[in-house]
């Protein structure tokens, strides 16, 4: 048997057994986005995470069900894309799935390859967000993240995640 322990806005503490976990309250899944732009640069974002003291450079995401509770997780992944960066893509296929932190949290993720990428708009996010949007050039985007790096800025760990589908897909577009 579960037990709650605590419950915020968005996530709830529970037990079972001897494990303790986070869940999501408001969501029915985590949907990651690989963005390679017409131009062969990978869309990237940056914004300020509380949590971890600074910004965060990341793969397009977000959640699935905050909006609508039974929307599909390429309906959000499509919805996220555009919020976040401005693009729109054509297609979206879907890639793998898995758990973030399979000893602290319940939460999944799904990544999507973007494809036939059009741009729509200039993204930064919704009215609670503050997203800078970043495209770099794929042969550069590594060292490009490590000055980030010595910059203080964190990468989240699914960017280079990201990269491995970008250089190991056959429709990744120019370099």
């Amino acid at each position: 048997m579960t037990e709650e322990l605590a419950r915020g806005r968005f996530i709830r503490l529970v037990r079972r057994d001897r494990w303790e976990w986070a869940e999501r309250v408001n969501a029915t899944g985590v949907v990651v986005i690989v963005a390679l732009t017409p131009q062969g640069r990978v869309v990237l974002v940056e914004q300020e995470r509380i949590p971890v003291g600074g910004p965060v450079l990341e793969l397009p995401a977000g959640l699935a069900g905050d909006v609508h509770e039974d929307e599909a997780l390429a309906v959000a992944a499509a919805r996220e894309l555009e919020e976040e960066t401005g693009w729109r893509a054509g297609r979206l296929e879907r890639l793998t799935q898995g758990p973030v932190s399979a000893g602290m949290s319940s939460e999944v993720l799904t990544f999507f390859l973007a494809h036939d990428l059009e741009r729509i708009g200039e993204g930064g996010g919704d009215e609670g967000e503050s997203i800078v949007v970043h495209e770099i050039p794929l042969g550069e985007v590594e060292g490009w993240l490590e000055a980030r790096a010595r910059g203080g800025v964190m990468a989240d760990p699914k960017v280079y995640a990201g990269l491995y589908f970008l250089h190991t897909h056959e429709d990744r577009g120019p370099e």
